[in-house]
Protein backbone atom coordinates (compact mmCIF):
# COMPACT_ATOMS: atom_id res chain seq x y z
CA UNK A 1 0.00 0.00 0.00
CA UNK A 2 3.09 2.28 0.65
CA UNK A 3 4.12 1.43 -2.63
CA UNK A 4 1.16 2.18 -4.07
CA UNK A 5 0.48 5.66 -2.71
CA UNK A 6 3.62 6.44 -3.51
CA UNK A 7 3.31 6.16 -6.94
CA UNK A 8 0.12 8.02 -7.04
CA UNK A 9 1.76 10.87 -5.70
CA UNK A 10 4.83 10.23 -7.89
CA UNK A 11 2.99 9.89 -11.34
CA UNK A 12 0.75 13.37 -10.75
CA UNK A 13 4.45 15.19 -9.86
CA UNK A 14 6.04 14.15 -12.94
CA UNK A 15 3.40 15.02 -15.39
CA UNK A 16 3.43 18.56 -13.69
CA UNK A 17 7.10 18.78 -14.13
CA UNK A 18 6.81 17.10 -18.12
CA UNK A 19 4.34 20.15 -18.40
CA UNK A 20 6.46 22.70 -17.32
CA UNK A 21 9.51 21.91 -19.18
CA UNK A 22 7.32 21.87 -22.50
CA UNK A 23 5.86 25.33 -21.62
CA UNK A 24 9.50 26.34 -20.83
CA UNK A 25 10.45 24.51 -24.33
CA UNK A 26 7.91 26.31 -26.66
CA UNK A 27 9.06 29.83 -24.89
CA UNK A 28 12.58 29.31 -26.13
CA UNK A 29 11.72 27.91 -29.37
CA UNK A 30 9.56 31.20 -29.64
CA UNK A 31 12.97 33.45 -29.01
CA UNK A 32 15.04 30.76 -31.35
CA UNK A 33 12.34 31.41 -34.16
CA UNK A 34 12.47 35.53 -33.74
CA UNK A 35 16.42 35.41 -33.91
CA UNK A 36 15.99 33.36 -37.27
CA UNK A 37 13.79 35.83 -38.75
CA UNK A 38 16.07 38.69 -37.48
CA UNK A 39 13.02 40.59 -36.95
CA UNK A 40 12.34 43.83 -35.05
CA UNK A 41 9.89 41.93 -32.95
CA UNK A 42 12.62 40.38 -30.76
CA UNK A 43 13.28 43.43 -28.71
CA UNK A 44 9.59 42.55 -28.07
CA UNK A 45 10.93 39.16 -26.63
CA UNK A 46 13.31 40.82 -24.62
CA UNK A 47 11.11 43.33 -22.76
CA UNK A 48 8.71 40.41 -21.88
CA UNK A 49 11.49 38.62 -20.08
CA UNK A 50 12.89 42.01 -18.18
CA UNK A 51 15.55 42.92 -20.54
CA UNK A 52 15.79 46.81 -20.73
CA UNK A 53 16.92 47.93 -24.33
CA UNK A 54 20.20 50.02 -23.91
CA UNK A 55 19.14 52.27 -27.21
CA UNK A 56 16.98 54.15 -24.95
CA UNK A 57 19.58 54.95 -22.81
CA UNK A 58 19.87 58.73 -23.35
CA UNK A 59 18.71 58.51 -26.60
CA UNK A 60 15.28 59.35 -27.96
CA UNK A 61 12.50 56.27 -27.79
CA UNK A 62 10.58 55.18 -31.45
CA UNK A 63 7.15 56.06 -31.63
CA UNK A 64 4.71 52.84 -30.98
CA UNK A 65 3.06 53.78 -34.23
CA UNK A 66 6.55 53.30 -36.75
CA UNK A 67 6.80 49.67 -38.65
CA UNK A 68 9.67 48.75 -40.67
CA UNK A 69 9.07 49.01 -44.33
CA UNK A 70 8.80 45.79 -45.83
CA UNK A 71 10.58 47.26 -49.20
CA UNK A 72 13.95 47.92 -46.80
CA UNK A 73 14.72 44.45 -47.36
CA UNK A 74 15.03 44.89 -51.16
CA UNK A 75 15.52 41.53 -52.17
CA UNK A 76 16.33 41.89 -55.67
CA UNK A 77 18.47 45.13 -55.40
CA UNK A 78 22.10 43.38 -55.01
CA UNK A 79 21.39 41.82 -57.95
CA UNK A 80 20.69 45.53 -60.00
CA UNK A 81 24.49 46.62 -61.75
CA UNK A 82 25.57 49.01 -61.36
CA UNK A 83 25.56 51.03 -64.18
CA UNK A 84 21.73 50.29 -64.49
CA UNK A 85 19.89 53.38 -65.43
CA UNK A 86 17.54 55.09 -62.55
CA UNK A 87 13.80 53.97 -62.11
CA UNK A 88 11.68 56.76 -63.75
CA UNK A 89 12.55 59.94 -62.77
CA UNK A 90 10.01 62.21 -61.01
CA UNK A 91 11.30 66.07 -61.53
CA UNK A 92 13.29 67.37 -59.00
CA UNK A 93 13.86 70.82 -58.50
CA UNK A 94 16.41 72.91 -56.13
CA UNK A 95 19.45 70.52 -57.15
CA UNK A 96 21.65 73.55 -58.69
CA UNK A 97 20.48 73.00 -62.40
CA UNK A 98 21.82 69.89 -63.21
CA UNK A 99 20.40 68.74 -66.43
CA UNK A 100 20.27 64.84 -67.43
CA UNK A 101 22.66 65.15 -69.70
CA UNK A 102 25.48 66.39 -67.86
CA UNK A 103 28.62 64.81 -68.18
CA UNK A 104 30.66 66.96 -65.42
CA UNK A 105 32.13 64.36 -62.95
CA UNK A 106 29.69 63.72 -59.74
CA UNK A 107 30.42 64.98 -56.20
CA UNK A 108 31.14 62.22 -53.82
CA UNK A 109 28.08 61.15 -51.89
CA UNK A 110 27.34 62.51 -48.37
CA UNK A 111 26.55 59.21 -46.13
CA UNK A 112 24.35 60.64 -42.84
CA UNK A 113 24.53 57.63 -40.85
CA UNK A 114 22.11 57.28 -37.31
CA UNK A 115 24.14 55.34 -34.36
CA UNK A 116 21.55 53.42 -31.69
CA UNK A 117 20.14 49.87 -34.07
CA UNK A 118 21.43 51.41 -37.38
CA UNK A 119 25.35 50.42 -36.95
CA UNK A 120 25.10 49.35 -32.93
CA UNK A 121 22.55 48.20 -30.30
CA UNK A 122 23.12 48.96 -26.28
CA UNK A 123 22.22 47.55 -23.64
CA UNK A 124 22.52 48.65 -19.60
CA UNK A 125 25.32 46.23 -18.60
CA UNK A 126 23.97 45.92 -15.03
CA UNK A 127 20.55 44.45 -16.84
CA UNK A 128 22.29 42.21 -19.40
CA UNK A 129 21.66 38.58 -18.69
CA UNK A 130 24.91 36.28 -19.26
CA UNK A 131 22.97 34.11 -21.81
CA UNK A 132 21.96 37.00 -24.10
CA UNK A 133 25.76 37.77 -24.26
CA UNK A 134 26.89 34.03 -25.08
CA UNK A 135 24.67 33.72 -27.60
CA UNK A 136 25.27 36.85 -29.15
CA UNK A 137 29.20 35.98 -28.72
CA UNK A 138 28.50 32.10 -30.17
CA UNK A 139 26.49 33.78 -33.14
CA UNK A 140 29.78 35.57 -33.98
CA UNK A 141 28.75 38.99 -32.75
CA UNK A 142 31.36 41.59 -32.08
CA UNK A 143 30.44 43.57 -28.56
CA UNK A 144 32.27 46.02 -26.24
CA UNK A 145 31.67 47.28 -22.45
CA UNK A 146 32.34 50.73 -22.34
CA UNK A 147 31.93 53.28 -19.60
CA UNK A 148 29.77 56.58 -20.94
CA UNK A 149 28.74 59.93 -18.73
CA UNK A 150 24.85 60.23 -18.16
CA UNK A 151 23.19 63.80 -18.19
CA UNK A 152 22.15 62.52 -14.35
CA UNK A 153 23.64 63.51 -11.85
CA UNK A 154 25.11 61.56 -8.80
CA UNK A 155 24.02 63.38 -5.20
CA UNK A 156 27.35 65.00 -5.21
CA UNK A 157 26.56 66.72 -7.85
CA UNK A 158 29.11 64.57 -9.83
CA UNK A 159 28.23 63.07 -13.32
CA UNK A 160 26.80 59.90 -13.17
CA UNK A 161 28.96 56.85 -14.87
CA UNK A 162 26.64 54.56 -16.74
CA UNK A 163 27.90 51.00 -17.73
CA UNK A 164 27.13 49.56 -21.28
CA UNK A 165 27.79 46.31 -23.44
CA UNK A 166 27.37 47.18 -27.03
CA UNK A 167 27.06 45.14 -30.16
CA UNK A 168 28.47 45.58 -33.61
CA UNK A 169 25.74 45.00 -36.21
CA UNK A 170 27.23 42.27 -38.22
CA UNK A 171 29.95 43.77 -41.34
CA UNK A 172 30.13 47.07 -39.48
CA UNK A 173 33.85 47.49 -39.83
CA UNK A 174 34.05 46.29 -43.85
CA UNK A 175 30.36 48.36 -44.37
CA UNK A 176 32.64 51.62 -43.09
CA UNK A 177 35.36 50.55 -44.87
CA UNK A 178 33.82 49.89 -48.31
CA UNK A 179 31.57 52.73 -48.09
CA UNK A 180 34.61 55.41 -47.05
CA UNK A 181 36.01 54.42 -50.18
CA UNK A 182 33.68 56.27 -52.37
CA UNK A 183 31.50 58.33 -50.03
CA UNK A 184 32.21 61.12 -47.41
CA UNK A 185 30.65 59.58 -44.03
CA UNK A 186 28.76 61.41 -41.36
CA UNK A 187 27.76 59.96 -37.95
CA UNK A 188 24.10 61.67 -36.63
CA UNK A 189 22.98 60.45 -33.80
CA UNK A 190 20.06 62.09 -31.34
CA UNK A 191 21.90 60.68 -28.56
CA UNK A 192 23.46 62.93 -25.91
CA UNK A 193 27.52 63.05 -26.55
CA UNK A 194 28.63 62.04 -23.63
CA UNK A 195 27.02 58.31 -24.23
CA UNK A 196 27.73 58.58 -28.30
CA UNK A 197 31.16 60.00 -28.36
CA UNK A 198 33.40 56.93 -26.55
CA UNK A 199 31.21 54.71 -28.26
CA UNK A 200 31.74 55.94 -31.80
CA UNK A 201 35.34 56.58 -30.63
CA UNK A 202 35.30 52.63 -30.07
CA UNK A 203 33.79 51.97 -33.75
CA UNK A 204 35.29 54.54 -35.76
CA UNK A 205 39.54 53.76 -34.78
CA UNK A 206 40.35 55.10 -38.44
CA UNK A 207 38.10 58.64 -38.00
CA UNK A 208 36.15 57.84 -41.37
CA UNK A 209 33.32 60.04 -39.87
CA UNK A 210 34.52 63.85 -41.33
CA UNK A 211 31.30 64.76 -38.72
CA UNK A 212 29.95 63.75 -35.66
CA UNK A 213 26.28 65.54 -34.72
CA UNK A 214 24.75 64.58 -31.88
CA UNK A 215 21.10 65.37 -30.04
CA UNK A 216 21.55 69.58 -29.62
CA UNK A 217 22.19 69.21 -33.80
CA UNK A 218 18.66 68.12 -33.81
CA UNK A 219 15.48 69.93 -34.08
CA UNK A 220 11.96 70.11 -33.03
CA UNK A 221 9.30 70.08 -35.56
CA UNK A 222 5.54 70.49 -34.95
CA UNK A 223 5.36 66.41 -35.44
CA UNK A 224 8.32 64.93 -34.05
CA UNK A 225 10.95 66.34 -31.98
CA UNK A 226 14.77 65.65 -32.70
CA UNK A 227 14.42 65.55 -36.52
CA UNK A 228 17.56 65.41 -38.76
CA UNK A 229 18.04 67.94 -40.93
CA UNK A 230 20.28 67.46 -44.01
CA UNK A 231 20.29 71.13 -45.03
CA UNK A 232 22.57 71.67 -42.15
CA UNK A 233 25.42 70.03 -44.13
CA UNK A 234 24.68 70.60 -47.57
CA UNK A 235 22.41 72.91 -49.51
CA UNK A 236 22.07 70.14 -52.24
CA UNK A 237 20.18 67.85 -51.73
CA UNK A 238 20.88 65.78 -54.93
CA UNK A 239 23.90 63.66 -53.60
CA UNK A 240 23.38 63.46 -49.45
CA UNK A 241 21.37 60.42 -48.00
CA UNK A 242 20.83 59.23 -44.27
CA UNK A 243 20.68 55.70 -43.36
CA UNK A 244 18.34 55.58 -40.05
CA UNK A 245 16.55 52.91 -38.49
CA UNK A 246 13.22 55.50 -37.14
CA UNK A 247 11.89 57.63 -40.77
CA UNK A 248 10.33 60.20 -38.25
CA UNK A 249 14.36 61.28 -38.08
CA UNK A 250 14.53 62.05 -41.91
CA UNK A 251 10.57 63.62 -41.69
CA UNK A 252 11.81 67.17 -43.37
CA UNK A 253 13.91 65.16 -46.14
CA UNK A 254 11.87 61.95 -47.06
CA UNK A 255 13.52 61.95 -50.50
CA UNK A 256 16.48 61.57 -49.24
CA UNK A 257 15.92 58.94 -46.55
CA UNK A 258 16.75 54.91 -46.18
CA UNK A 259 14.59 53.25 -43.78
CA UNK A 260 16.73 50.20 -42.25
CA UNK A 261 15.83 47.60 -40.10
CA UNK A 262 15.97 47.84 -36.59
CA UNK A 263 19.60 45.90 -35.26
CA UNK A 264 19.69 43.93 -31.49
CA UNK A 265 21.79 41.54 -30.03
CA UNK A 266 19.24 38.15 -31.25
CA UNK A 267 20.48 39.35 -35.00
CA UNK A 268 23.89 37.34 -35.50
CA UNK A 269 22.79 37.11 -39.09
CA UNK A 270 21.74 39.95 -40.19
CA UNK A 271 22.89 40.84 -43.24
CA UNK A 272 21.42 44.57 -43.09
CA UNK A 273 24.74 46.50 -43.84
CA UNK A 274 26.57 44.55 -46.81
CA UNK A 275 23.84 42.69 -48.36
CA UNK A 276 21.21 45.41 -48.24
CA UNK A 277 21.97 49.19 -47.39
CA UNK A 278 25.88 48.85 -49.03
CA UNK A 279 24.60 47.93 -52.78
CA UNK A 280 22.13 50.73 -52.55
CA UNK A 281 24.09 53.39 -51.62
CA UNK A 282 26.72 52.22 -54.29
CA UNK A 283 24.07 52.08 -56.89
CA UNK A 284 23.30 55.65 -55.25
CA UNK A 285 26.87 57.08 -55.79
CA UNK A 286 26.37 56.87 -59.45
CA UNK A 287 23.46 59.03 -59.23
CA UNK A 288 23.77 62.81 -60.37
CA UNK A 289 20.53 63.07 -58.34
CA UNK A 290 19.50 60.37 -55.57
CA UNK A 291 15.93 61.36 -54.72
CA UNK A 292 13.98 60.40 -57.75
CA UNK A 293 15.33 56.57 -56.92
CA UNK A 294 15.13 56.51 -53.45
CA UNK A 295 11.00 58.12 -53.96
CA UNK A 296 10.64 54.87 -56.31
CA UNK A 297 12.23 52.71 -54.00
CA UNK A 298 10.30 53.76 -50.98
CA UNK A 299 7.87 56.26 -51.82
CA UNK A 300 8.13 57.84 -48.17
CA UNK A 301 5.72 61.08 -48.75
CA UNK A 302 3.27 59.12 -48.58
CA UNK A 303 4.46 57.15 -45.87
CA UNK A 304 4.59 59.92 -44.09
CA UNK A 305 1.06 61.45 -45.09
CA UNK A 306 -0.71 58.14 -43.93
CA UNK A 307 1.27 59.18 -40.45
CA UNK A 308 -0.74 62.15 -40.43
CA UNK A 309 1.99 64.22 -41.99
CA UNK A 310 1.16 66.53 -44.94
CA UNK A 311 3.54 66.55 -47.70
CA UNK A 312 2.73 70.16 -48.28
CA UNK A 313 6.92 70.71 -46.85
CA UNK A 314 7.67 68.32 -49.81
CA UNK A 315 5.47 69.37 -52.93
CA UNK A 316 8.65 71.74 -54.18
CA UNK A 317 10.91 68.55 -54.67
CA UNK A 318 8.25 66.98 -56.56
Amino acid sequence: MAELAAAEVYAPRTIQVWRTLLNWMAFFFQIFAQILRGTPSFTQVLSYVGIRHGSLLDSVPHSPTFKPLSAVELPDFAEEPEEAPPPAAIPVSGGGGREIDDVSPLEKLTVVLDLDETLVCAYETSSLPSMLRSQATEGGLNWFELECISSDKEFEGKPKINYVTVFERPGLKEFLNRLSEFANLVLFTAGLEGYARPLVDRIDVENRFCRRLYRPSTISTEYREHVKDLSSLSKDLCRIVIVDNNPFSFLLQPLNGIPCIPFSAGQSKDEQLLQVILPLLKHLSLQKDVRPVLYERFHMPEWFQKHGIPASGWTNAL
